[in-house]
C-alpha cells in the first residue's frame, strides 16, 4: 500500500504523537508498504524552528525510509489562544498545499492523526480534492478536552470545531481511536461501533528495557546516586498536575532521601521553574527534552515514574505508562478512568487522587519503604507491557485492518 500520512507533529520533534506516527510509518515500511508523511518543519514545543530549518517553505527528506514533508508553520514560543490557532491553521493550508502539489505519488489512502483538529481540515480536503479514501486517528476528543481544559470557551469556535470533527468521522473509511473510553464515546454520538478500530497507545519494548549500567551513570552523573528518584517525563502541558509534584517535593524536602526529576518542555514550564525557585527546592531538578534514544535512559533511573494529570474529567492513556512498564519502573497514576483500571489489571503501580500532594508524598515514602513490591509492579508492567501494548504488534494488527479497506 501506499499511504499518505499526515501528523503535525513529527521527529526530530520529541513526544507522544510524534513517536507514535514514526513508529507506525516505520513499522508498515518494514512491512513492505510506502509512506509519504507531511509534517511541519520541527518547533514543537518550544515554538523555536532549529537553525537548519529556518526560512524554509518546504523541506523533503527520507527519515529511516520515510518519504517526509516538512511545511512551513507560523510559530511562536508565545503560546496564548491567537498564536495557538495561526499555528495550526497554517498547518492546515500548508499541508494542504503539499499533498496537491508535493506529494504527487498515487496513494492507496490517507491516514490522519488528531489532534491538532485542523489535521482533519487538510485531510477532509485532500481526501476530497484527490478522491482518497480517509482514515482518521483520534488520540484525543477535541474540542471536548480543551473545552475541559478550559483552553476553549468561546461557544462559536467550539461549534466549529465540532462541525469539523464531525466532518472527519462522517468522511473516515475508518476511525482509529486509542482507547476504550473514547471508543464508547463515538458510539455515544452516534458513529457506527463496526467503523471504529481500537488501536491503544503502547511502547517500543526493544527500546525501552531496563539498562542499570545507564541507571548508575545517570544517577552519578545527577549527583543523586543515592537518592529515591522520583520521575516525569514529557510535555509539561496544561492537561498535567505538576505543580502537585513540586508541591509534593515541598513536603518530603527534609527527607534527603527524596529527589524529583521533571524532563521535558512545554507551556507551563516557566512558572513550575518559577515555582521551585520561590519554595528554594533543592531536591527538584527540571532538564529539557530528551531524544527518543536517550529517554529510556531516565526511566531506568527513576525508582518511580509519577503521571500525576489534573482532576478534570479527560479521556486519555498516556504513553508515559508503557514506557515505564517497558523499563520496569512501576508507577504513580493520579488519574481515575481507563489508565487506572489497566494500572490495577496489570498490577503495575499505586494510584493517589488526583492534585493531593500530601497522599503522593505519603504514597512516595510507602513505596520507598518496599523495594520488593517495586520490583515487583516494574516486572508485572514489562510482561503485560509486551503482551498488550509493543508498538511493532500494534503497528501490525493496524496495517492488516487497513489492508482490507475496499
Amino acid at each position: 500500500m501506499r499511504i499518505l500520512y499526515l501528523s503535525q507533529y513529527f521527529p526530530p520533534e520529541v513526544g507522544a504523537t510524534q513517536i507514535r506516527a514514526y513508529e507506525m510509518a516505520h513499522n508498515w515500511i518494514r512491512l513492505g508498504h510506502q509512506v509519504t508523511m507531511i509534517a511541519e518543519i520541527p518547533n514543537h514545543p518550544s515554538g523555536i524552528i532549529p537553525p537548519a530549518y529556518r526560512g524554509m517553505l518546504y523541506h523533503r527528506e527520507n527519515l529511516d525510509g520515510i518519504d517526509v514533508i516538512r511545511v512551513w508553520v507560523r510559530t511562536s514560543p508565545l503560546k496564548n489562544f491567537l498564536n495557538r490557532m495561526f499555528f495550526y491553521i497554517t498547518f492546515m493550508l500548508t499541508a494542504s498545499a503539499a499533498g496537491l502539489i508535493l506529494a504527487r505519488d498515487h496513494y492507496d489512502l490517507i491516514y490522519a492523526t488528531s489532534p491538532p483538529l485542523f489535521v482533519g481540515g487538510a485531510a477532509l480536503f485532500l481526501s476530497w480534492a484527490r478522491r482518497i479514501p480517509l482514515v482518521f486517528e483520534v488520540r484525543d476528543l477535541w474540542p471536548e478536552s480543551a473545552v475541559v481544559l478550559g483552553e476553549l470557551s468561546n461557544p462559536r469556535a467550539v461549534a466549529w470545531a465540532t462541525r469539523l470533527e464531525e466532518a472527519c468521522y462522517k468522511r473516515a473509511k475508518k476511525i482509529v481511536v486509542v482507547s476504550q473510553e473514547i471508543r464508547q464515546r463515538l458510539v455515544e454520538r452516534n458513529v457506527r461501533e463496526d467503523k471504529i478500530i481500537l488501536i491503544p497507545n503502547g511502547s517500543d519494548t526493544e527500546l525501552f528495557e531496563f539498562n542499570l549500567s545507564e541507571r548508575e551513570r545517570l544517577k552519578a552523573e545527577l549527583g543523586i546516586k543515592n537518592k529515591f528518584l522520583a520521575l516525569y517525563a514529557g510535555n509539561h502541558g496544561v492537561a498535567y498536575a505538576l505543580e502537585t509534584l513540586i508541591e509534593a517535593a515541598r513536603i518530603l524536602e527534609s527527607n534527603p532521601s527524596f529527589h524529583f526529576l521533571l524532563v521535558g518542555e512545554g507551556p507551563k514550564k516557566a512558572a513550575l521553574a518559577t515555582m521551585v525557585q520561590e519554595y528554594r527546592l533543592s531536591n527538584v531538578t527540571m532538564l529539557p527534552e530528551q531524544s527518543r534514544e536517550v529517554i529510556p535512559s531516565f526511566f531506568s533511573a527513576a525508582d518511580v515514574v509519577i503521571i500525576p494529570v489534573r482532576n478534570v474529567n479527560l479521556l486519555m492513556l498516556p504513553v508515559k505508562i508503557f514506557d515505564a512498564w517497558a523499563c520496569r519502573r512501576p508507577i504513580i497514576l493520579s488519574f481515575e478512568g481507563e489508565a487506572r483500571q489497566i494500572m490495577e489489571a496489570a498490577q503495575a503501580g499505586v494510584f493517589v487522587p488526583p492534585e493531593d500532594p500530601d497522599a503522593l508524598a505519603k504514597s512516595l515514602l510507602a513505596l520507598k519503604a518496599a523495594p520488593e513490591d517495586r520490583k515487583r509492579m516494574g516486572e508485572n508492567g514489562r510482561a503485560y507491557t509486551v503482551q498488550h501494548h509493543s508498538r511493532k504488534a500494534l503497528a501490525e494488527k493496524l496495517i492488516k485492518q487497513l489492508e482490507k479497506l475496499d
